[in-house]
């Protein structure tokens, strides 16, 4: 196992900043400042603020896939979105897959993710030796291994080999290793968070949004479900839904909204305060409604593809979806006069709407609350769809049906007139079906794409959008790392 890291990532300072939380006694603190790895940290208080600053890296804009939610837009759920010239050179070659190695999206987004790496380490090196608490000691050192193990699992599925760093001083020339050897570490990662991490019942209100136990075990679930190891992936998908620490909103839109904040569908989430700056988050800002009301940049438009996807009355359409006129906590939405309110081809074949991410939304008419969003990284939907999944995989059809009706029936709200219960136990159809609801109850939340892909589907699904079997199934390593690697790191295939 080589550990390597960048020049530019060896060299730069630490800057520990806020933990993450929507809480305000988790989020207001005060910035601790610059502090450097061979001074900092050595008191438990300092354990305190190196954890913390692990979580507040996944707050920064460029986390999130270099700022844009590029994965979305290159999927059948979303165009570029914002007005048609905003970004058209940039992320616009993202919708037919005609970006390149050289793009500062996909730069950034490596380097924070990295940067994350960095601090996470930090922790797993110099906290052990530290004399505290060793219950709270090995909790920060969960907290950090899920936090490893999440920014991994982003490295690996965007860019498959990548260099594994796990030390804090190794040597400055980056190489590749294996996606196994990643992989490997993300599973020990996580297992060693599942030992010491507590449930989500018995973290203080003052602390939700840290890492617990039902999370390791979810993010475990997603790994072994993303390299198709369907039996580890019913085991703890199963162990979270059995836990009983979480259950399905009521209400859709409760999911993802500020109602369901930290709430019993929430099993990972990255909260924010509405702020235009730490503690504040730009995920939903670049997505939120452009013009009447000011949310945000408008990116990440809902395609006609998705609208189509829905079952006929199904409420989640709503709840996915923003259109011009609706009225959204008392505020109507005019949206933007400089993008066109529907689009036509040549033939009069309407191909594009002018709609926005429901998902993002906050009430509000002005762009700071929109900062404010926490982003759910895990959902007890998506738990119980994996469990179906993996389930129906396993042979284990009626099972697999239980938890995919679950999910069909909260999008019901109580209405028993729509999207009846799923009964077909062939294995095929019913693979098709899971991953249907998959699409439906997750869009626009990063997971269609890698569902594409992981499935074998990207090609026949995003051929005709200009998906290349062999070689988007992985992004480019950024150019830059390459040439700072002095040949040390080779290219995806393809992408030369």
């Amino acid at each position: 196992m080589k550990k390597h890291t960048s020049k530019y990532l060896w060299l730069m300072l630490l800057v520990f900043v806020l933990p993450v939380s929507s809480c305000e006694d988790f989020l207001e603190k005060n910035p601790q400042g610059e502090l450097t790895q061979t001074s900092f940290p050595v008191t438990a208080s300092d354990a305190l603020l190196a954890t913390n600053a692990c979580y507040s890296i996944l707050r920064v804009g460029s986390f999130h896939s270099g700022l844009f939610p590029l994965t979305d837009i290159m999927s059948d759920d979303a165009y570029k979105g914002s007005n048609p010239g905003d970004q058209i050179a940039v992320i616009g070659l993202y919708e037919n897959f005609s970006f390149t190695t050289t793009g500062s999206e996909l730069a950034s987004w490596w380097s924070t993710l990295y940067q994350g790496i960095k601090r996470t380490n930090v922790v797993l090196n110099k906290v052990p030796a530290i004399s505290m608490d060793e219950a709270l000691k090995n909790q920060y050192l969960a907290e950090a291994s899920f936090i490893r193990a999440l920014i991994y699992f982003d490295l690996v599925r965007a860019w498959g080999d990548v260099p594994l760093i796990i030390e804090l001083d190794p040597p400055l020339l980056l190489e590749r290793d294996p996606a196994s050897s990643v992989y490997n570490l993300i599973e020990t990662d996580l297992l060693f968070a599942i030992d010491n991490l507590p449930e989500k019942s018995e973290v203080t209100t003052e602390l939700l949004g840290r890492a617990t136990k039902g999370a390791a075990k979810a993010l475990l679930a997603k790994v072994y479900l993303f390299q198709g190891d369907f039996i580890n992936c019913e085991k703890y998908a199963l162990e979270v839904i059995t836990s009983l620490e979480y259950d399905l909103e009521p209400v859709f839109t409760d999911a993802n909204g500020i109602n369901g904040e930290h709430g019993i569908e929430s099993v990972f989430e990255i909260g924010a305060q509405g702020v235009e700056a730490e503690p504040g988050s730009q995920y939903a800002n670049v997505q939120g409604v452009r013009g009447t009301p000011n949310r945000g940049w408008g990116f990440n438009r809902p395609s006609m593809e998705l609208r189509n996807a829905f079952e006929v009355s199904d409420p989640r359409l709503k709840g996915t979806i923003i259109d011009l006129g609706d009225v959204i906590d008392g505020i109507t939405i005019l949206g933007d006069g400089t993008t066109p309110d529907v689009t036509e081809d040549e033939d009069g074949n309407l191909i594009e709407i002018e709609c926005y991410n429901r998902k993002v939304w906050t009430p509000g008419t002005t762009v700071p609350p929109q900062f404010g969003h926490n982003r759910r990284i895990i959902r007890f939907a998506d738990v119980l769809l994996m469990a179906a999944e993996a389930l129906n995989e396993n042979d284990n059809p009626d099972q697999a049906l239980i938890h995919l009706n679950r999910v069909r029936a909260r999008a019901r709200e109580g209405n028993n007139a729509i999207l009846p219960d799923i009964t077909t136990t062939d294995k095929t159809a019913l693979r098709e079906i899971i991953l249907h609801e998959r699409r439906v109850e997750l869009a626009l939340e990063g997971h269609r794409y890698w569902d594409l892909v992981r499935t074998g589907k990207a090609n026949e699904v995003l051929g005709p959008l200009g998906f290349t079997s062999g070689k988007h199934e992985l992004f480019p390593i950024p150019q830059n790392e390459i040439d700072l690697s002095q040949g040390k790191m080779e290219q995806n295939n393809n992408w030369n």
